[in-house]
């Protein structure tokens, strides 16, 4: 099938599932329901650019990734939220966070409805790619190692989050 068909077939099925459950949401590729109250955030690549640095802006709006193990995310064992750094959207609770040993924060799951996903070819295989719902900014992959009972992992950029700790 070709990547037009694919896409038509992909949209085809978030309109069933619209129709079917009529709650307002859509299905992303791997189950998570996308909310229909998240308010889109559009920008020109110049108010990126100005919003972002020149790394975030790598990582979030051409899909960039980060060296293993250079995020100080990566040993962050706080309780609080990690946010969108392109917007400040929660993204994860920090009771989602684990220790994958890749190098990159990993998460078991996002909060519902807050990323989306599409599928990458970029490394001549399809992989599952998750950005931001509100702004589109390219947050990391979702592969199937994760732990028990989903067993997803959510391999975050450390440059495309911004850490809050929980109030004291």
């Amino acid at each position: 099938m070709d990547h037009t068909k694919r896409h038509f077939m992909q949209l085809l099925g978030a309109g069933a599932m619209l129709a079917i459950t009529g709650a307002g949401t859509a299905m992303t590729g791997m189950g998570h329901a996308v909310a229909a109250t998240i308010t889109k955030l559009k920008l020109t690549n110049a108010q990126w650019r100005k919003r972002l640095t020149p790394a975030r802006y790598n990582i979030l709006r051409e899909e960039g990734t980060e060296r293993a193990y250079s995020s100080a995310l990566n040993n962050e064992k706080r309780a609080g939220k990690f946010h969108c750094a392109g917007c400040e959207l929660e993204l994860f609770d920090s009771k989602t966070k684990y220790d994958s040993g890749t190098g990159w924060p990993s998460f078991t799951q996002p909060i519902a409805g807050h990323v989306e996903t599409k599928t990458d070819y970029k490394a001549f295989f399809p992989r599952t790619e998750y950005h931001c719902a509100r702004c589109g900014g390219h947050q990391g992959h979702i592969f199937k190692d994760g732990p028990k009972p989903a067993g997803l992992r959510y391999c975050n950029n450390g440059l495309a989050l911004e850490f809050r700790p929980a109030a004291a």
